[in-house]
């Protein structure tokens, strides 16, 4: 299975760079991963935040291909345990799915029609962490969940 991780904006802090590197790096052992980076939205200061998610939802449905499974990293969405997330890895794999994209909207959230798209909301937390740290977070558990679901002894329960 392909992972991709679909990101509004550029992370721009270094240890958030260097976190995010070390995490990217560890997944290549275990599966095909990229990173897409979409530009921020253009004279973001003079639209609403509708137009905003409206026009960064343009862009993430531009990244996504047909048969893709687009899960997005969302405050409304499920409260996973790290195991619960190596188990639903787990079964997009044994389902067959290509290519699973992880999508981080920008600071408004996303549009109606992404919301539509999607086949999976997941949360990382009740907190709200900034796009940037989310970055980081996600990572380190996807990380994790290929670890758990390889028997290997990162994940100590």
């Amino acid at each position: 299975m392909k992972i991709e991780f679909l990101l509004i904006g550029k992370t721009d802090t270094a240890y958030l760079k260097e976190g995010i590197s070390l995490y990217e790096e560890r997944l290549k052992y275990y599966t095909s991963y990229s990173k897409k980076e979409i530009p921020d939205v253009k004279n973001a200061s003079s639209l609403s935040k509708e137009q905003i998610k409206e026009r960064e939802g343009e862009q993430i449905l531009k990244n996504i291909g047909e048969a893709d499974e687009l899960v997005l990293l969302d405050e409304r969405g499920v409260t996973l345990t790290s195991e619960e997330f190596a188990a639903r890895i787990e079964r997009w794999n044994l389902r067959g799915v290509k290519k699973t994209v992880f999508a981080v909207g920008g600071a408004y959230g996303f549009s109606d029609a992404v919301y539509k798209r999607a086949h999976d909301k997941i949360s990382l937390s009740r907190m709200t962490f900034s796009h940037q740290m989310v970055r980081v977070i996600f990572l380190e558990q996807l990380y994790r969940a290929f670890t758990i679901n390889k028997g290997e002894p990162y994940h100590h329960k």
